[in-house]
C-alpha cells in the first residue's frame, strides 16, 4: 500500500537531474567559493534638479555614466572586472528603460558579461530615495544595487534573503557623494554572498547528523535557543529556522498555511544548542522518521559546498510536508463518514513518520469542528499505542 507513497517521497528528496544544479553550480566550488560580484550605480531622474555637490560629483565620473532621456546611471562602485562593467551598466539601462526594475523590488535574471563564468544570475534591485516635500513632482533619485554569482535559478531560491540584505543597505545611501563608501557600503557589498546564501551551509556543518532536530522545530514551532556563541551563528541558526518553517507560506491558501499558523496543546520545550562544544550539544531535542530521512540529503548538499543545492531540498522537504498535511485533512473529512477511511487516515500516519508534526497542526485547524476533533483525538491514541514503550525523544 506505501510503494507509491515511499517512490514519492524519495522523488521529492532526489532533486530532479533537470533542475542541474550540480552542473550549473558546482564548477567554482573546489575552493568552496563562487566567483561573486556587486555593483552599485546612482539613478537620477533628468528632471530632478541637482546640488551643486551633486554636479562636480557627477562631473568627476563622467566617463562612467550612461544616459537616457529620462534618467542617468552613474557608476559608483563594482567589484566586476573593468570590462564588464560597461555591459552590466548598459543592461541595467535597458531594464530601466522598459520599466522593469520597480523601486524595492528585486529583480533576478542572467546577464551575459566578460567575466570568467560568461552567464551568471544577477539580483538588481532599485532603491529610491524619498522625493523633496518641495519637488513632490520631480523624477526620484536613488540607488541600483546590483550582486552577481551562480545561476538565475540558484539566486531565486534566496530571493527573500537577498531582498532583505540590499534593505539593509538603504539607510547607508544618504548621498551621492557617499563618504562612507570604503568604511560601509563596500564592504557590506562585498560580503552579500556569504550572508545571504552561504548562511544554510554553515547551519548544517555546524550541527552536521543534528539537523533533523532543526527541522522538526522549524515544522512544529519549537523555539531554538543558541547559547555560547556570536551573534553571527545565531543569526545563521535564526535564519535557518526561518527558512525551514512554513510560516507565510501560500497565506491565501488556508489548506497550506495552517500549517504554518497552528499552536500545539501542549508548548514543547525549546530546543538548545550549545556551542560551547565541537561539536555543539543539542539538548530537549526532539525528531520523527520524516525528518531523520532527510538527513543524508542535506549532509550531501554540504559536503559539496553547495548552498543552492542545500536550498532545494529544503524546499523540497516543506512541499512534501505540506503534501502530507493536505493528505491528512482529506482523510479526515472523509472518515467523519467512513470507518475504513478512518482506518487508511491510521495507516497513513503511521507509514508517512511525520504523525506527530501533522496531527498537531490538524488539532489547531480543526478546534472547532467537534466531529473532526473526536477524529484526531483518536489518532492521537493510536500514535501513542503505536510509539515504542519507554523511547526516549530524539
Amino acid at each position: 500500500m506505501f510503494t507509491s507513497q515511499t517512490s514519492s517521497f524519495q522523488d521529492s528528496i532526489d532533486v530532479d537531474e533537470k533542475d542541474d544544479f550540480d552542473n550549473e553550480e558546482i564548477t567554482g566550488y573546489n575552493q568552496k567559493q563562487l566567483n561573486c560580484y556587486y555593483t552599485i550605480y546612482l539613478y537620477q531622474g533628468t528632471r530632478s534638479e541637482a546640488t551643486g555637490d551633486n554636479v562636480a560629483w557627477s562631473q568627476r565620473r563622467t566617463e562612467s555614466t550612461t544616459s537616457q532621456e529620462d534618467f542617468s546611471l552613474t557608476l559608483v562602485d563594482s567589484s566586476l572586472p573593468s570590462e564588464a562593467e560597461p555591459e552590466l551598466r548598459c543592461y541595467i539601462s535597458r531594464r530601466l528603460s522598459k520599466g522593469a526594475l520597480l523601486g524595492g523590488m528585486g529583480n533576478i535574471a542572467t546577464v551575459e558579461l566578460s567575466v570568467p563564468e560568461q552567464a551568471v544570475g544577477c539580483y538588481c534591485c532599485l532603491l529610491e530615495q524619498e522625493k523633496s516635500p518641495e519637488q513632490p513632482d520631480a523624477d526620484g533619485n536613488g540607488y541600483v544595487v546590483c550582486l552577481m554569482g551562480g545561476s538565475e535559478k540558484g539566486l531565486n531560491l534566496f530571493r527573500l534573503e537577498l531582498d532583505k540584505y540590499v534593505q539593509g543597505i538603504q539607510s547607508s545611501l544618504q548621498t551621492p557623494e557617499l563618504q562612507n563608501l570604503e568604511t560601509e557600503v563596500r564592504p557590506y557589498l562585498s560580503r552579500w554572498y556569504e550572508e545571504s546564501v552561504m548562511h544554510m551551509h554553515r547551519v548544517v556543518q555546524l550541527v552536521q547528523g543534528s539537523i533533523s532536530f532543526l527541522l522538526h522545530a522549524a515544522l512544529s514551532h519549537t523555539p531554538v535557543d543558541v547559547i555560547n556563541t556570536d551573534d553571527s551563528t545565531k543569526a545563521d541558526v535564526a535564519r535557518f529556522i526561518k527558512a525551514a518553517s512554513l510560516q507565510g507560506l501560500v497565506q491565501e491558501d488556508t489548506t497550506t498555511a495552517s500549517l504554518c499558523k497552528a499552536i500545539s496543546e501542549d508548548p514543547p520545550s525549546d530546543l538548545t544548542i550549545d556551542c560551547s562544544t565541537s561539536p555543539p550539544t543539542l539538548s530537549k531535542t526532539v525528531s520523527n522518521r520524516f525528518c531523520d530521512e532527510w538527513i543524508q540529503a542535506f549532509l550531501n548538499a554540504a559536503e559539496r559546498c553547495n548552498p543552492f543545492l542545500l536550498r532545494q531540498i529544503l524546499e523540497n522537504f516543506k512541499l512534501k510536508a505540506i503534501q502530507d498535511m493536505n493528505s491528512l485533512k482529506r482523510f479526515i473529512r472523509q472518515a467523519e463518514m467512513s470507518h475504513y477511511a478512518l482506518f487508511r487516515c491510521c495507516l497513513f500516519l503511521q507509514g508517512c513518520g511525520n504523525g506527530d508534526v501533522l496531527l498537531q497542526n490538524a488539532r489547531a485547524e480543526h478546534a472547532g469542528f467537534p466531529e473532526a476533533c473526536s477524529i484526531i483525538r483518536v489518532l492521537d491514541e493510536f500514535l501513542a499505542e503505536q510509539a515504542p514503550q519507554g523511547a526516549p525523544a530524539r
